[in-house]
């Protein structure tokens, strides 16, 4: 994979990604994916592809000073935001694919739209079962298929039109799971039970169309792949072609669903 196919962001890309994705699209998938898990005080919690730590710092406070909660990404930008935020939590760079930490140490194991972008998906899924002690649970959150996203089926559709399929297929990336046989072959050829699948409603919502054009381009891989001009261009194109996502207060919302994997350690 490349750096996009990756997700992999500049620091100042972690930044725009903090400030803008995590509210407008990461933080309540986060909250419904915690709540699903049912932590307690005093548990120990790793996320993997922790990014800027959205779900770890809602994890925290769960756990108490008794508990213990790390954060993993292979992104330094991503950490030296979560760093800022949260300097309780015990960040760590590192792979999925080869986590440090010995046989069942925690006792949740979460992944939050990370899976999609690993080198080997199912070695990922090996290691987060091989750290969940007995009891325990692996849960994996991946955006649907990308066609029931509509406001990302017709930026994509823009960006392909605009600047071909390289720039395109870097936002289709995050969807690359959503399909459930897709979900299943992973988890199948990780050598893992068959494990539980969840679709959950997710609403996108960012303050204006600009911000949401600036977020999924500054804030992404796209930020290194399209250049000034360039952006001037989509931004002006996505004012006629994304006009249908506005509300009436010139705000943007549209459905993107996720489904949440469980998988029993």
């Amino acid at each position: 994979m490349d750096r996009a196919q990756q997700g992999q962001v500049s620091r100042s890309a972690a930044d725009i990604y903090e400030e803008f994705f995590v509210p407008a699209l990461f933080r309540r998938p986060a909250e419904h994916v915690v709540r699903r898990a049912a932590v307690r005080r005093g548990q120990q919690v790793i996320d993997v592809a922790c990014g800027t730590g959205v779900l770890a710092r809602q994890v925290a406070p769960l756990v108490g000073a008794a508990g213990k909660v790390v954060g993993l990404d292979r992104n330094e930008g991503m950490l030296a935001v979560a760093r800022r935020l949260a300097p309780g939590v015990d960040w760590r760079l590192g792979l999925a694919e080869a986590l440090p930490f010995a046989d069942r140490s925690f006792d949740h194991v979460f992944c939050q739209f990370g899976l999609m972008f690993f080198d080997d998906r199912a070695a990922a899924l090996r290691e987060m079962h091989r750290v969940a002690r007995p009891g325990g649970q692996v849960r994996v959150a991946v955006w649907d298929v990308l066609g029931r996203s509509p406001g990302y089926a017709a930026m994509v559709a823009l960006l392909d039109r605009l600047f071909g399929s390289r720039v395109a297929d870097a936002l289709r990336a995050p969807f690359a799971l959503g399909d459930p046989d897709a979900l299943h072959d992973t988890v199948s050829n990780a050598g893992l039970e068959e494990a539980d699948l969840e679709t959950f409603d997710v609403m996108a919502r960012f303050p204006s169309l600009e911000a949401w054009v600036r977020t999924d381009i500054k804030g992404w891989t796209l930020a290194d792949m399209i250049d000034d001009d360039q952006y001037r261009l989509l931004l002006a194109e996505a004012r006629k072609a994304l006009a249908g996502f506005e509300l009436g207060d010139g705000s943007v919302a549209f459905s993107a669903p996720a489904r949440l994997l469980t998988i029993a350690a």
